[in-house]
């Protein structure tokens, strides 16, 4: 059977992606068992809390060009000027929004005894940030060469893993931890920066006030959007950590911590498929739609199947995962078990579908309202209901969002349901 070129292509950058994705998703599940018993639910809602709480400046640094600077990649990669400007102008803007990200930290911090009282664990969970800000999965994405960054990922996320195994003993090394996890990220951003230099030749240059404009306008919609999905992701195990204690809040994070390593692997597909939809639906939308249709069919398919399995047997998933104190998770995981397959099916609708055919004002639209409907859902049922609330929360949320795509496209003939 003969291959072609861009199928090729696609299949190795489905493989790296997929190597990412696994060192950064399923090794944290590797680790999950031994953490969640050492640290116990207390100090593990802790950690989960302040990870929910920095996600929100993690979103303010990306502004969007998670999805927007790939595209931009994509299109121009045979041109080093064009790469070197996108790539400047993406590392400028990230930074005077880190800086402005660190100065809302420390107010926020400093003022709230929440907060301060452990501050320590706030300020090593930033640097998070730091690290994503240099992380350039999206120049990688955007020229379909992701083994580099593959290579990197996985050797640094495995040193972590061994780190955690043998330093982390007690509860009271809960700053080792945090510490580890987020030197990771910036040893992985240094590096992939420093082969973007040398390997691709790719130059930083001040970029113009014009040119800063058009990438900072470029990204607002979809800033708008990740925030949108940022207030219906990590503000639910924020919203909780403010109702109920960090025990509750552990239950509640590791039940979500099996989710997110199952969603990893169609996270994965989506990533790869994203570029490459990007040019196709450029060429011919009829093209781009028949991969939609296949991505539903065979992924979708898939994906339900999987996520049946996890809701027959989320009791026996959590007592071997997360040991028999962790019973609490077991409804937890039940409720959210259809997550992957839900969110699966809005990403292909909307990321995949709506962004590539010029619905960026809709798309955003459906994402806050989304937003706005899990707020109020969550500041009505977690506060009785915690974690179980929570869930439900999400759940209601994520299938309001993938319902409201597929109806937008069908009545707008986009699609055949």
């Amino acid at each position: 059977m003969n291959f072609s070129p861009v199928r090729i292509n696609l299949l190795k950058n489905f493989t790296s992606l997929s190597a990412i994705q696994f060192s950064n998703y399923l090794f944290p599940l590797i680790t999950l068992p031994y953490l969640v018993r050492v640290l116990g639910p207390e100090r593990y809602g802790l950690i989960n809390f302040a990870a929910a709480f920095v996600a929100y400046f993690t979103t303010l640094t990306d502004y969007g060009f998670n999805l927007t600077a790939p595209r931009e990649i994509s299109i121009n990669r045979n041109n080093k000027e064009k790469l070197s400007e996108i790539f400047s102008s993406v590392l400028t803007i990230k930074f005077v929004l880190f800086v402005l990200s660190s100065i809302l930290l420390f107010i926020v911090v400093n003022s709230f005894l929440r907060f301060s009282e452990f501050k320590e664990i706030y300020y090593l969970s930033f640097i998070v940030v730091g690290g994503q800000i240099l992380y350039p999965v999206w120049f990688f994405q955007g020229i379909e060469d992701m083994k580099y960054l593959s290579f990197i990922t996985i050797t640094l996320r495995g040193i972590s893993v061994a780190l955690i195994f043998s330093l982390i003993k007690t509860p009271n090394d809960i700053l080792l931890l945090v510490s580890i996890n987020s030197f990771t990220y910036v040893m992985m951003g240094i590096i992939g920066i420093l082969i973007i230099i040398l390997k691709f030749k790719i130059r930083y240059r001040i970029p113009s006030l014009p040119t800063l404009k058009y990438h900072f306008i470029d990204g607002g919609q979809i800033f708008i959007s990740t925030v949108a999905i940022n207030l219906y992701t990590s503000t639910n195990t924020f919203l909780l950590g403010l109702f109920a204690n960090d025990t509750v809040v552990g239950y509640f994070s590791a039940a979500d911590k099996i989710r997110i390593a199952v969603q990893s692997f169609f996270s994965i597909l989506s990533q790869t498929v994203y570029p490459h939809l990007a040019l196709k639906f450029k060429s011919s939308f009829e093209d781009g739609i028949a991969i939609v249709k296949k991505l539903v069919l065979y992924a979708g398919s898939f994906s339900f199947l999987f996520c049946l399995l996890i809701l027959i047997f989320a009791g026996e998933i959590i007592h071997l995962l997360l040991g028999y104190q962790y019973e609490q998770s077991i409804i937890v995981l039940r409720i959210i078990s259809f997550l992957p397959f839900l969110i699966l099916l809005s990403n292909i609708y909307g990321i995949q579908t709506m962004l590539n055919i010029g619905y960026k004002k809709e798309f955003t639209i459906i994402i806050t309202l989304a937003a706005v409907i899990n707020l109020i859902i969550s500041l009505i049922i977690v506060p009785i209901y915690f974690e179980i609330g929570t869930a439900f929360s999400v759940l209601i949320t994520e299938f309001f969002v993938t319902s409201s795509m597929i109806i937008f496209l069908w009545k707008k003939g986009k699609i055949v349901v």
